[in-house]
């Protein structure tokens, strides 16, 4: 077997149609765009979601409902991660720092720290946001919350 004769498999390929190339062709006059409209002319491209002149699914639908431009999108964090990762690295301090190291967010969420778990020991906690029932476990310990 040599490269210069591979060949496709048989029936694999075809001739394209040759389009316009005068009447004798029988491709020829309209070259199969049928007569007149946007369609037949050169330079025509579909607009995205045109549904051929129906309203077009996006009209159809109703809008509605509100979207808060200023809403402060937070990552959450339970305890019980904060205790397991504090007993892991035997650490009294936990930082949004200490997070990122450890690859729970990543260097531009927000942390909430929420109340699911408990803690074994008291620590400093600081984060951007503390669900009560967390900031009441943490202080519980004899440990401290810090609000950045």
């Amino acid at each position: 077997m040599n490269l210069n004769s591979l060949k496709p498999a048989a029936g694999s390929t075809h001739h394209d149609k040759r389009i316009g190339r005068g009447q004798g062709s029988g491709r020829g006059g309209t070259s199969t765009r049928g007569h007149k409209g946007a369609q037949s002319r050169s330079g025509y491209s579909r607009k995205l979601g045109f549904e051929g002149g129906q309203m077009p699914l996006q009209r159809r639908l109703p809008k509605y409902g509100f979207t808060n431009l200023k809403r402060v999108e937070y990552k959450p964090i339970n305890l019980s991660v904060i205790d397991a990762l504090a007993t892991k690295g035997n650490l009294s301090e936990i930082t949004v720092e200490t997070l990122i190291q450890h690859g729970y967010v990543s260097k531009n969420d927000r942390v909430k720290i929420l109340g699911n778990g408990t803690v074994s020991r008291a620590l400093k906690v600081s984060a951007h946001a503390f669900s009560k029932t967390a900031e009441e476990a943490i202080t519980a310990k004899e440990g401290s919350v810090v609000k950045l």
